[in-house]
């Protein structure tokens, strides 16, 4: 991954190979420890879903402070994906995988030293720091230390790794449960990342681009605290109230301070992203469809994973298990998708998943405390074969959109969305299943203000409280669930009339094309296409 410039490099700046002089690139070990670091930073996005009953009883976490557990890391990993990679371009990839590697062990060892919700947020961030920096050393090793004529089959095993590790952490997060605490989640991330590094330091040759253009300090700074700011808000919103001047302040903030960095990248000579990129109808439509898609997708693995253990009743490991008819029918329907489109076109199968996703989430926003489990996978069912159904063309045309001096852009802009969407869906999902939660909590007159404080602030801690409390407080919890899961269906038919309105009488690939390299054109003539591949996430 590359600093996202539109403009192609010169020539010669792109490495084939290990620089004359070295020894040998043992491309298959380079593979194998590229993709177990990309496991195990992404595994971490949704792995810790499932110990979130756990941790709140062992920690007493308020159903906010769970919120921001999870989303600390995914924030973290967003706002600083692409600042990230172009230091790794210009320092170096290996040096930046280590010492992300190193960070992101550093901070699973604290994590599982620590019972304080609010240190552990903090701890996860700092490993939304280390994945950041992991994450696009990972797939520029690959680009710039393989031959050409293995490269492909290279990006192919890094997008399959990347595409399942969210499921694997689940389920093997649901196994080490069984036995030992949340801080076991933690640990698993300790292994990994230690042998990663290990791996790093023996096996994987350094390479760097030092003739990069400067970083783009400022715009790094402006989307951090654009983001932050968004994000801080809409988690904080149930607790503060959706009217309190801070809230709509901070909103308001947020979305200025966004705002003014697509100003300053308009003005840059080598802007961090390009908004003009968004003219090609195709690239947008691409990003926006993968940022609401996992939007949906992290929001309901947040709601979902407490709904089955603390409402329920299921282990941690049966409620893992208990949403692979997602996956099962996610994998046909990804499978299928480019078939439909090749006969009917690219926009009726990629609304139409995207419809699929809503009516998913349509159904499970039905689901009530005494649901049968026929119902969750009535819900699951037509939300993973939407989700395999949209997900290929968005991911497709992101990169496919734009010529190949532009693919690291596609790339980039692949995994900004996904990782975006992830943290806006925690933060939504769970602002409106916390503020659902409260507003119809109805406490026993007479409780003592300790057990009302901890019913309050999560399920969890209604559940240790126990009696009429914690039956009333799954009640509550249902209602959010309810309006979680409602606005979720919402999102899904947004991003179906977006994706449906930009496709809408599409131009020729070829004037899409010229578009998108639009400002490029002052480029120098003597600049050559960049050779980097690309891989879909």
């Amino acid at each position: 991954m590359r600093t996202v410039d539109p403009r192609p490099r010169a020539a010669g700046k792109h490495p084939a190979g290990p620089p004359a002089g070295t020894r040998p690139v043992r491309h298959g070990l380079v593979l194998f420890i590229t993709c177990l670091a990309l496991g195990a930073v992404v595994s971490a996005m949704a792995s810790l879903n499932v110990a979130l009953p756990d941790l709140a009883r062992d920690t007493h976490a308020g159903q906010t402070q769970l919120a921001w557990v999870v989303d600390a890391y995914s924030l973290a990993f967003a706002a600083l994906l692409l600042p990230a990679g172009a230091l790794g371009d210009r320092f170096g990839r290996r040096l930046l995988l280590f010492a992300g590697l190193v960070v992101f062990a550093g901070g699973s060892v604290l994590a599982t030293l620590t019972r304080s919700p609010d240190q552990l947020i903090a701890l996860r961030a700092l490993l939304g720091v280390g994945g950041a920096m992991v994450m696009p050393a990972t797939l520029s090793t690959i680009t710039s230390t393989f031959p050409r004529e293995q490269r492909t089959r290279a990006v192919s095993v890094w997008t399959a790794v990347a595409a399942a590790s969210a499921v694997v952490g689940v389920l093997c997060t649901g196994l080490l449960l069984q036995e030992w605490s949340w801080r076991s989640a933690f640990l698993l991330n300790v292994v990994l990342a230690v042998v990663a590094a290990a791996g790093t330091l023996a096996f994987v040759p350094e390479s760097a681009e030092p003739g990069q253009p400067r970083l783009d300090v400022g715009g790094a700074l402006l989307a951090v605290a654009g983001l932050l700011a968004l994000v801080y808000s809409v988690i904080e919103a149930p607790t503060r109230g959706w009217g309190d001047p801070r809230t709509s302040g901070g909103i308001v903030l947020g979305l200025a301070v966004l705002a003014g960095f697509t100003l300053w990248e308009l003005r840059r000579e080598h802007p961090l992203l390009d908004p003009r990129l968004f003219r090609n109808r195709r690239f947008a439509a691409g990003s926006v469809s993968v940022t609401l898609q996992f939007m949906v997708f992290f929001g309901f693995i947040f709601v979902a994973m407490q709904y089955l253990q603390l409402v329920r009743g299921d282990s941690p490991l049966t409620a893992a298990v208990g949403v692979l008819p997602m996956a099962a029918a996610l994998v046909p329907a990804t499978r299928l998708t480019p078939r439909l489109v090749a006969r009917i076109g690219l926009r009726r199968p990629w609304t139409a998943g995207l419809v699929l996703v809503a009516a998913g989430m349509a159904v499970l926003s039905r689901l009530a405390v005494d649901s049968p489990y026929g119902l969750v996978v009535a819900g699951l069912l037509p939300l993973g074969a939407g989700m395999g159904l949209a997900m290929t063309p968005a991911t497709t045309e992101i990169t496919d959109a734009l010529p190949r001096a532009l693919q690291n852009v596609g790339s980039a802009m692949n995994d900004l969305s996904r990782e975006l969407g992830g943290a806006l869906g925690i933060a939504i999902f769970g602002s409106v299943l916390s503020a659902g939660y409260r507003n119809n909590l109805d406490l026993p007159a007479g409780l003592p203000p300790k057990a009302a404080g901890a019913a309050h602030a999560s399920l969890a801690g209604a559940e240790a409280v126990g009696g009429t409390v914690a039956r009333d407080a799954r009640g509550a919890f249902v209602d959010g669930l309810h309006q979680a899961f409602a606005a979720g269906a919402g999102v899904a038919l947004v991003a179906a009339v977006v994706v449906a309105l930009l496709l809408r009488r599409v131009p020729s690939r070829q004037a899409e094309t010229a578009d998108a390299a639009e400002p490029s054109a002052a480029a120098p003539e003597s600049a050559a296409p960049s050779e980097t591949a690309t891989a879909p996430h």
